[in-house]
C-alpha cells in the first residue's frame, strides 16, 4: 500500500440498531470497502449470529461488550470511525465514553444520542421494528440502571467530534425527535440525507456511504 492510499483507508465500525445484527449494514459495508475503506461490521450479544440469547443478558452493558472487546483490541495507535444505528448510538455513546482516545469521530445514524446533560425514558420505539433475520430484543427492566450505565461525560465522550445524520423520513425515530436531540446536545455538524427512512443502509445506501466518506475527510487527521 502506497503513501496515498494509507492516507486515504479509514476504518469504519458499525454498530446496529435493536433485534438486528451486522449483517444489515452489508450493502453500506461493500460501498466503503470498494472505496478502499476498512470495515467492520460486529454482532451485539445476542444479536446476528452471536451465540447469546435475550434473555441471557443482565444490562445493556453485557449486550455491548463485543464492542468493548473490539476497541480494547486495537493497536495503541489506531482510531476508528464509530457509526450507530438507531438503539446502536446508545451503545456508541458508552463505547465513546470508555475509549475516546480510539475514536476519530462518532457518527449517530437515525440514532439515540445521549449527552452529558442529556438523557432518555425510552428506547422501546426500535421494538416495532421486523424484518427478516431479526431477533428478539432484551428488554431491560432495571431501566433506572439502564440509563445510569449510559451516561456520558464531557471530560472522555465530549471529547471525540460527534455527527448527527438525519433521517427525514424516519417514523421510528421521528425527524422531530432527532432535531430535538441535535438540537438539546449539539454535535459538530448534522448531514440530512434526504428521502431517507429508519433503515437508512437499505433505503440509502449510496447516500449513507457518501456521507460517511466525507466525514472520514474532514474529521481523520
Amino acid at each position: 500500500m502506497d503513501n496515498k492510499q494509507a492516507q486515504r483507508e479509514k476504518h469504519f465500525v458499525l454498530v446496529h440498531g435493536a433485534c438486528h445484527g451486522a449483517w444489515c449494514w452489508y450493502k453500506v459495508a461493500t460501498l466503503l470497502k470498494s472505496s478502499g475503506h476498512m470495515v467492520t461490521a460486529l454482532d451485539m450479544a445476542a444479536s446476528g449470529v452471536h451465540p447469546k440469547q435475550a434473555q441471557e443478558l443482565n444490562s445493556i452493558v453485557e449486550y455491548a461488550e463485543p464492542l468493548f472487546e473490539f476497541l480494547e483490541g486495537l493497536p495503541q495507535e489506531e482510531k476508528v470511525i464509530l457509526v450507530g444505528h438507531s438503539m446502536g448510538g446508545l451503545v456508541l455513546s458508552m463505547a465513546v465514553e470508555r475509549f475516546p482516545e480510539k475514536v476519530h469521530v462518532a457518527v449517530f445514524a437515525a440514532a439515540f444520542m445521549p449527552g452529558p446533560e442529556l438523557s432518555f425514558h425510552s428506547i422501546q420505539e426500535d421494538l416495532t421494528l421486523a424484518s427478516y433475520l431479526v431477533r428478539p430484543s432484551r428488554i431491560y427492566p432495571d431501566h433506572a440502571k439502564m440509563m445510569e450505565e449510559v451516561t456520558v461525560t464531557k471530560g472522555k465522550y465530549g471529547t471525540v467530534c460527534r455527527v448527527y445524520i438525519l433521517c427525514d423520513q424516519d417514523l421510528i425515530i421521528t425527524e422531530d425527535m432527532q432535531r430535538w436531540m441535535a438540537e438539546m446536545n449539539p454535535p459538530d455538524e448534522v448531514k440530512v440525507i434526504t428521502g431517507a427512512d429508519h433503515m437508512v443502509m437499505f433505503s440509502k445506501p449510496r447516500e449513507l456511504h457518501d456521507a460517511l466518506g466525507e466525514i472520514a475527510e474532514r474529521y481523520c487527521s
